[in-house]
């Protein structure tokens, strides 16, 4: 993996682009993203939270390909708790077996869980450094 200090959304369009989500959705079927790149992209892309809160319904709280060109990575489970690093495993593995399925060449990836969720990179990045090869860009800010 390459880390970089960047803006993510500079690579939009270039690169396949990972959002960190949570599993929460509401009534209305929209997944709760309330904070960090989740937000941005919610902002950006409307609908966004819509499609996820509904592959979330139907799959659970996973990494799903979404539209623009972007994946969700789930870090948490409930915007009420803290990041899992058990679950930031599990992103870590489903991300790299969609990319290997889908033949990506570049993924980009902020620091999950080290942002608005509290955790420390020192703690997270041991983690994913045992998944993540040289396609993958950890971007930090």
């Amino acid at each position: 993996m390459i880390e970089i200090s960047a803006d993510m959304w500079s690579y939009l369009d270039k690169a396949i682009i990972a959002i960190t989500t949570g599993g929460a959705v509401s009534r209305s079927g929209r997944c709760a993203m309330p904070r960090g790149c989740a937000a941005q992209a919610r902002e950006r892309f409307p609908g966004l939270d819509q499609q996820l809160g509904e592959l979330i319904q139907a799959h659970g709280n996973h990494v799903h390909c979404l539209d623009h060109g972007l994946v969700s990575f789930p870090v948490e489970h409930t915007p009420y708790e803290v990041p899992s690093l058990a679950l930031i495993e599990q992103s870590c593995s489903e991300l790299i077996r969609l990319a290997d399925e889908k033949g990506w060449t570049k993924i980009v990836v902020p620091r999950p869980g080290c942002g608005g969720g509290g955790l420390s990179w020192k703690d997270v990045g041991p983690i994913i450094e045992k998944y993540f090869d040289d396609r993958f860009i950890i971007i930090s800010l």
